[in-house]
């Protein structure tokens, strides 16, 4: 194939090398010249065009095309027809992709003339979808080249979801709740039906291995076909409660632990020759974790085995999740009894939004006295009364007045200067001010001063991300209150996602699955003194003589 630029009368048979653009006239590129086309042009005053002359063993662009992905059509794909060069191949039927990345590699190398791209290997896709697109990047290439690709084309294949009728066994432990339970078995059931299948029955037990063994061994006479147990604990190790369950059984241990995170503590065995999974505690939500890759292995007839698990680890780093993050740093206190060591305490730090305006209030209510204290006072006193590791007061309005309620050398400062901007600035300042090593923050407004340090304490001894209890909420009467504890793998998403006026509370919704409700005793979570009316109204409640408080602060950690 050669390029020339000729008169445009002498153009036909050539093909157009350049778009052709004028005022009112436009021409693509690609076009084969013929006499109609001759006549557009040169009605359109263009004298001259660059051309493209094919010569003897050039395969035009769309019979290369065309001649390149017919050989790389395997079941459940098809290809559609060639245009300007490219084809795509796409599936016919929903599953997992199947090629060969190196024979895919080994196409991308016959000739810069002709390319592959492809979505990832055992990607899900639905009928339709384009799973790979061939195209010639010149107008023609040499029949050597297409002959060549030919040779070295592997199939891409779509391996179908076969419909499967899977069981759900969750195994039981004080402290874990009902909702928890719940949301296990609306994701599971959503999974399983997104794959063609069902969850046909659930079961719980108590978390025993012989308890855990019966159950199994009633899944296999019911005659299931999947079989999936998510523990109350997670799987420590081959002789945990659930391997243990399936080896009491009847059943083996095919594989434990995978290089996928989140799901590294994923177990695969099997009773005969039905599958059954040890499911990680991240598939309890329904993010996408290495649970899912298992299961759409099993839903689609593949091989799932120890040497196919381990070679999961390049792009095994899934996208981040909210507590992926720090997990061991959050744990809950607690004694492990395989060691009898104590494990460390949370350090939660407390959060004092104190930067408003007040333009309810028409003063700066932080400084109202209540109670023989200022309003503000009142809230770090409670916090100070807790186990609450750091205070940190975010201010804003009336800066040094606001700070001069305080000579207390333990307590941390940080201004916002775009405090006029809303409430979002305020937490995302104190927020980015807070030292790596907290593990959560709980968020504190400055005009609740009924805050009660024995619901601090108990909402730091629910923190537990790894049991998905990574935001702690007060309730009363069936509503939530304040303060809320969030987990530090939740600080990002929160500093992206908050705007204006709009604080943390506005996302609880969002990530329902790592909600823990704790109930409060009174209704000091809903104390919120912004007007003068409250704040008349809360005067009259003002405790008087021998009935006044006499709460003394406790000393913080540091300060211990």
């Amino acid at each position: 194939m050669k390029f020339v630029t000729v008169a445009t009368e002498n153009a036909e048979g050539g093909i157009l090398a350049h778009a052709v653009r004028t005022t009112n006239f436009f021409i693509a590129k690609g076009l084969r010249l013929d006499a109609a086309a001759l006549a557009q042009l040169l009605g359109a005053r263009v004298e001259k065009v660059a051309v493209a002359w094919l010569e003897a063993g050039d395969v035009p662009e769309d019979r290369a095309a065309e001649r390149a992905a017919r050989h790389l059509v395997g079941e459940g794909v098809y290809a559609k027809t060639a245009h300007a060069g490219r084809v795509n191949l796409c599936a016919s039927q929903k599953g997992l992709l199947l090629f060969e990345p190196q024979g895919v590699n080994a196409l991308n190398h016959v000739d810069e003339a002709i390319t592959i791209a492809t979505l990832p290997l055992h990607d899900m896709v639905e009928p339709g979808q384009v799973v790979a697109t061939i195209k010639v990047n010149p107008y023609a290439v040499r029949e050597e080249v297409v002959v060549a690709w030919e040779k070295a084309a592997k199939s891409f294949c779509v391996a179908a979801f076969r419909p499967r009728h899977a069981s759900l066994i969750q195994t039981l432990a004080p402290g874990l709740k009902q909702s928890v339970l719940d949301k296990t078995s609306r994701a599971t059931a959503e999974r399983l039906e997104a794959l063609g299948g069902a969850l046909t029955a659930e079961t719980r037990t108590l978390h025993e291995s012989e308890a855990l063994a019966a159950e199994l061994r009633q899944r296999i006479a019911a005659g299931d076909d999947l079989i999936l147990v998510c523990g109350a604990c997670s799987i420590a190790d081959r002789n945990d409660v659930i391997p243990s369950g399936i080896v009491a059984a009847g059943g083996r241990i095919e594989h434990f632990g995978m290089p996928v995170d989140p799901g590294n503590l994923l177990l695969l065995g099997a009773i005969g020759e039905v599958p059954v999974i040890g499911m990680p505690g991240c598939a309890r939500t329904s993010q996408f974790n290495g649970f899912d890759y298992i299961l759409r292995r099993v839903f689609a007839g593949l091989e799932v085995g120890g040497e196919v698990i381990t070679n999961m680890g390049v792009g095994g780093l899934l996208k981040e999740t909210p507590w992926r993050a720090e997990p061991r740093a959050a744990a809950k206190s607690g004694t492990d009894f395989s060691t009898g060591k104590r494990a460390p305490a949370p350090r939660i730090a407390a959060l004092v939004l104190a930067a408003g305006l007040s333009s309810r209030m028409g003063e700066n209510k932080l400084l109202l006295p209540l109670e023989g204290k200022p309003m503000l006072r009142h809230v770090v006193d409670a916090i100070r009364s807790s186990s609450i590791a750091s205070t940190t007061v975010v201010l804003g309005h009336h800066v040094d007045a606001v700070r001069a309620l305080f000579d207390d050398a333990y307590i941390g400062f940080v201004v916002n200067e775009d405090y006029r901007q809303g409430l979002s600035t305020s937490l995302k300042k104190g927020l980015g001010a807070l030292a790596p090593e907290i593990d959560g923050a709980m968020v504190f407004l400055g005009d609740m001063p009924d805050v009660d340090p024995a619901l601090i304490d108990r909402m730091i001894a629910a923190f537990d991300p790894g049991q998905m209890r990574a935001i702690i909420v007060p309730k009363r009467a069936g509503r939530q209150g304040h303060p809320v504890l969030w987990g530090r793998g939740f600080f990002s998403i929160l500093m992206e996602k908050m705007t204006g006026d709009i604080g943390a509370k506005a996302f609880i919704g969002q990530y329902a699955e790592w909600v823990a409700e704790i109930e409060a005793n009174h209704d000091g979570v809903f104390t919120d003194l912004d007007t003068p009316e409250a704040f008349r109204v809360r005067k009259l409640r003002e405790p008087t003589g021998d009935d006044a408080p006499r709460r003394q602060p406790r000393l913080s950690n540091i300060e211990r």
